[in-house]
């Protein structure tokens, strides 16, 4: 065979689907991230508040366990959108914890050994990556989150009954998008943070800082200019009164809800951006 006929040669066999080739990447990445020992640490450490929390629910719905010791703890014990308020501070803090020390090695170890363009060379667009990478860590977080939400509302509705449901049926929904809300804009950080510095010790650091950093400027900013308008510029915060508007709670002072979602819109767009510049492959010649 001449040399010529030896050269490259584009793939045209058949092709599998694309949310196929969109699962190949995190069924690889999973077992990697839940063999390190931080983040199984974290995962079980997750698990002890919805533990109590459930523990207080069992409470709450067998009155007779303390009818004898006043009125006031009955009111203590309701089960409404403040208990999964506090339920969901929590866990949210657990799944930042997470994102830290999962999401810095999703795309830092591709782009300190050049690995887009083998990713790149094959039918896997950029997008593509992103989505998978990002389905990656939403479903780890959904193990903090969306699954032990799911198990406190199945134990409160088996013990208060369906009816229970029907009257609060925000309380499911506002726990459950305030969620989703909360696991897509810390996937979009700990990715940002992972593709705009490719040492993951720095990376995982400044996931956490991102929030920190942005909490302190929000609240320098409302003393200084004497606002509330800077509760904003603090993604955690305008979470909160996301979450405290579905759940039928007081929020305090600052914009509404509809304002926080604006803003949360534009800082998860500009990640997205920052997403879009640095992920794409370079070709060195020498």
């Amino acid at each position: 065979m001449a040399v010529y006929k030896r050269g490259y040669q584009r793939y045209r066999g058949e092709l599998t689907g694309r949310y196929t080739r969109l699962l190949a990447l995190p069924r690889f990445v999973w077992p990697r991230l839940i063999e390190q020992r931080m983040i199984l640490i974290v995962l079980i450490v997750s698990l002890f508040w919805p533990l109590a929390c459930i523990g207080f629910i069992y409470v709450s719905n067998h009155s007779e366990l303390w009818s004898g010791l006043g009125g006031d703890l009955g009111k203590f014990l309701q089960i409404d959108g403040k208990f999964f308020r506090y339920f969901m501070d929590t866990q949210a803090v657990m799944a930042v914890i997470l994102a830290a020390l999962a999401g810095p090695g999703l795309i830092a170890p591709d782009l300190a050994h050049n690995g887009l363009p083998l990713y790149f060379s094959r039918p896997l667009s950029r997008l593509d990556y992103v989505l998978a990478r990002l389905f990656t860590l939403v479903a780890l977080l959904a193990m903090v989150t969306l699954f032990p939400a799911f198990l406190l509302f199945a134990m409160q509705g088996g013990l208060a009954g369906m009816g229970w449901l029907t009257q609060n049926w925000r309380l499911p929904f506002g726990v459950f998008t305030g969620f989703t809300l909360h696991i897509l804009l810390v996937s979009l950080v700990a990715l940002a943070c992972s593709a705009w510095v490719k040492w993951r010790t720095i990376a995982g650091a400044l996931v956490v800082g991102f929030f920190f950093i942005l909490a302190g400027v929000a609240e320098m900013l409302n003393n200084v200019l004497e606002v509330t308008w800077g509760i904003l510029l603090n993604p955690a915060q305008s979470l909160y009164t996301v979450w405290s508007a579905m759940l039928g709670v007081d929020a305090g002072e600052g914009p509404g809800a509809w304002a926080c979602v604006a803003g949360l819109a534009v800082l998860s767009a500009l990640l997205g951006v920052v997403l879009e510049k640095k992920l794409r492959p370079v070709e060195v010649i020498s």
